[in-house]
């Protein structure tokens, strides 16, 4: 009747006190939530700090499906220390943020170390993957990093600031990136290849390496 008061409606009775209490309750679960989010964020961040990310390429993809095409994006990002160690993934999803996200994760799960002579790599190397192939060739300091592309990212974020390259095949910015790596990992370390053959480790480095820090032979 239009007489009578609704119980409950106010927010003096007993419904209103109870959403008050189930709204203070969500407002504090909330910003517990947030001061647990903050310190992992803020390592997060620290860890970021640490490292040389780079995005190397983002593409968009498309997979045909009953209903249509259903868009997505694919990231590429290398995350090296610039000390000798690097790493590269590759990410999937449906805004690019994510996809970077993901990359970026696994490029940190797949970082391994590089042998590495000075500033440069100790010999020629050359690496294929699918139809690309990269090849890496040493370089007397002051030359710089002479790539581009996929190849430029990786050599730097490993550390390598000396070096000739020359990408071959394929220009897939995926493949060039994973052509580098195999490169890469085909690498010897000078020292464990002079022990095995019982040589100087001069006679395995650069030339200009050799005879001591002047050069001279």
């Amino acid at each position: 009747m239009p007489g009578k008061e609704r119980r409950g409606q106010g927010t003096g009775g007993p419904g209103g006190q109870n959403r008050d209490r189930q709204g203070q309750g969500q407002g504090q679960g909330q910003s517990r939530d947030r001061q647990q989010r903050r310190p992992r964020e803020r390592e997060r961040e620290e860890e970021r700090d640490q490292f040389d990310e780079r995005v190397v390429h983002v593409a968009r993809t498309s997979k045909v499906l009953k209903g249509g095409r259903r868009f997505a994006f694919r990231a590429v990002v290398v995350v090296g220390d610039n000390h000798g160690q690097v790493g590269f993934g590759v990410g999937k999803a449906r805004e690019v943020p994510e996809a970077v996200r993901k990359a970026s994760e696994r490029a940190r799960s797949s970082m391994r170390r590089i042998p590495t002579t000075g500033t440069t790599i100790p010999h020629i190397v050359t690496g294929d993957f699918s139809a690309a192939r990269v090849l890496l060739r040493p370089a007397s300091p002051g030359t710089g990093v002479i790539a581009g592309g996929g190849v430029r990212a990786v050599l730097e974020a490993a550390g390598i600031r000396d070096i000739l390259t020359k990408s071959l095949g394929s220009a897939n910015m995926l493949n060039v990136v994973a052509a580098t790596f195999k490169a890469l990992d085909s690498l010897k370390d000078p020292e464990d290849e002079a022990r095995r053959r019982n040589r100087p480790v001069e006679a395995l480095t650069p030339y200009w390496l050799r005879g001591g820090k002047d050069g001279e032979q």
